[in-house]
């Protein structure tokens, strides 16, 4: 008790201190929230949390996407050692549990002067049912370093000085809770959201300092399954404090339930407020700005000798930036490139360096620098990027927002002529390698370090062969004992039969045209051993204009399950899959695809 009266007294004096606002933290579940108990406020837009908390007999690792400003998922992975898998003392006490566990919070208010914000959550919807909780909470900020929360909820948060469910008054089926239809996870629960008793809770942070956050709390979890199994639960109140050891990461100390003391390792990733903007690589090159004269004036003409040169220093620069010249051409006042290399992330950056490197190569007559992403003899959008507003931008305020207003980019105009020599072309290797399996029931992780030989052979552009062998050096993928029981076809549930008779196993052998049958319109054709489970053959189309939303696209394919050491035999099972696929790009950054087809099974 002397602990609690300094903690009081401490939060009290902070109340006449001017200091630092309320930090939104993660609670010992992973979301926003208090200790154990949620809060109302969210952490920032697009940000991606990892919690990790511990405390007698319990860990919780929580990963956590704030995919709007008001809505937050949570995935949590709970190790509970000394527990009952069901509350009351009369139940068999498990030795260990593996438990996965979903949680949604969404702030439907936000705070103002005059109001607190408000939100609400559903915790473990779609498990076993351990962690099932709904709750509202509303939360405010009494002085910029001072915040209050108080909420109600039903479930597991309403184990502390439960009273009738105030919901009843639109019937009596909400005094009730009707309890989990099934002992197994994998169905959402939604007959117990917010039925049966309910109990308050709330809890109260201090910002001592931009690093340090105080936070006590009145819980209204009674952990049933784990009180007088794992720990001895004294007292509803928990304590804490925060110390944020950078700007994303943050390591708590709790005292919780009067008898234990527990800690927590927060980490967060935000795009939009990344650690260091722009990459870790080379830098781009220099913009090389014209002499003030006139292409009259210089009296240059494409001569072939000229051209070639010009070539062999475009893609000597091209191969600086860890890139590939596949075409080139060049007139008196245009340039063509056409590059491979890039990925989705970073092919605007490729575009842009490109363009900057061009400037200190072609002659000053050359005005229009068209460059074309290729991907395995598919051509992207082509962007063309006036040479003058590189030299006039590069130094502006708004330089890059006015270099882009001027940029145009749309489908390839002409077709894409490789340069001489380029086909055909072999690249391989041998490289370590990684394989993973997560959140088995028996054991959380489990992982093979081996090495994989992969070879890839380019006949001309579109036609792609590749292969890839494995031999496992270390691991335990294959101690996995679990049968499936599912009465579908066992087309993935025998995983980890795979992992343990392919060894070594021939993960991919297979043969690929890629073509552009239309303007806007991509195609493929696949055959041979396409991934580790299934061999057969494969088409798609796809229909994607450059400056459009929407895109369309279909797959099929005809299979048959390979066997289970990976090499080149085959099981009786084959089926025809595939499915038509609609693509919506929002303005808001958003992305949905609709799928309507055959699986597998």
């Amino acid at each position: 008790m002397r602990f609690v009266g300094i903690f009081i007294c401490t939060l009290i004096a902070g109340q006449a201190l001017s200091g630092p606002v309320v930090d939104t933290n993660y609670n010992t579940y992973g979301y926003p929230g208090l200790i154990d108990m949620p809060t109302a406020h969210s952490r920032p837009d697009a940000e991606l949390g990892l919690s990790i908390s511990h405390f007698q007999n319990t860990s919780r690792t929580t990963l956590t996407f704030q995919m709007t400003p008001r809505l937050s998922g949570s995935f949590r992975y709970s190790n509970l050692y000394d527990i009952r898998k069901h509350p009351g003392p009369a139940n068999p006490i498990s030795s260990f549990i593996f438990d996965r566990s979903f949680s949604v919070h969404y702030r439907f208010l936000d705070e103002t002067q005059s109001r607190p914000a408000i939100a609400v959550g559903l915790n473990d919807f779609f498990g076993t049912g351990i962690y099932q909780s709904e709750y509202f909470v509303a939360s405010k900020t009494i002085r910029p370093n001072l915040r209050i929360t108080g909420g109600i909820g039903w479930g597991r948060l309403a184990g502390v000085g439960g009273f009738t469910n105030p919901l009843s008054l639109f019937g009596s089926s909400w005094k009730t809770r009707p309890g989990r239809t099934g002992a197994q996870g994998g169905t959402v629960q939604y007959q117990n959201w917010f039925r049966g008793d309910a109990a308050l809770f709330g809890g109260i942070q201090w910002q001592a300092t931009d690093k340090l956050l105080f936070t006590a709390e009145y819980s209204s979890d009674a952990y049933p399954n784990e009180d007088g199994a794992s720990f001895e639960r004294k007292s509803p109140l928990n304590f804490g404090l925060t110390y944020k050891i950078r700007p994303h990461t943050r390591l708590s100390a709790n005292y919780l339930y009067g008898s234990e003391f527990g800690v927590q390792l927060s980490i967060a990733l935000n795009p939009k407020n990344p650690p260091a903007f722009g990459g870790h690589g080379r830098a781009p090159p220099p913009v090389v700005v014209r002499a003030p004269k006139t292409a009259a004036q210089l009296g240059w003409d494409v001569q072939p000798e000229t051209r070639a040169g010009l070539q062999d220093r475009v893609g000597a620069a091209l191969a600086k930036l860890d890139l590939v010249l596949h075409g080139f051409s060049v007139t008196d006042t245009s340039v063509r490139v056409v590059f491979e290399g890039a990925t989705n992330v970073t092919s605007a950056q490729s575009v842009g360096r490109i363009a900057r490197a061009l400037t200190g190569i072609l002659p000053a007559s050359v005005e229009a620098f068209v460059i074309v992403p290729m991907v395995n003899g598919l051509a992207g959008s082509q962007v063309t990027v006036r040479r003058s507003d590189l030299e006039n931008q590069e130094y502006a305020l708004d330089g890059s927002w006015g270099i882009f207003a001027n940029t145009q980019i749309g489908p390839a105009s002409e077709k894409i002529r490789p340069i001489d020599q380029l086909y055909p072309r072999f690249k391989g290797g041998v490289r370590p390698y990684l394989a993973t399996a997560w959140f088995d029931p028996d054991q959380p992780l489990r992982a093979d370090i081996g090495i994989e030989a992969r070879a890839r052979f380019e006949l001309s552009p579109g036609f792609v062969f590749l292969g890839a062998v494995r031999k496992k050096i270390i691991g335990d993928l294959d101690t996995s004992t679990r049968v499936s029981d599912s009465t579908m076809q066992h087309v993935r549930s025998d995983f980890n039969i795979y992992d343990r008779e392919g060894d070594p196993a021939l993960t991919e052998l297979t043969g690929a045209y890629y073509f552009q049958p239309g303007q806007d319109v991509y195609g493929r054709i696949t055959a041979g051993y396409l991934e580790r489970m299934f061999g057969g053959v494969s088409a798609e189309v796809l229909w994607k204009p450059g400056n459009s939303r929407f895109g369309l696209g279909a797959e099929l394919s005809h299979v048959q399950q390979r066997d289970f050491d990976q090499l080149f035999g085959f099981q009786d099972y084959n089926v025809t899959t595939g499915h038509v696929s609609g693509y919506w790009e929002f303005a808001n950054g958003f992305h949905t695809q609709v799928d309507v087809g055959r699986y597998l099974a």
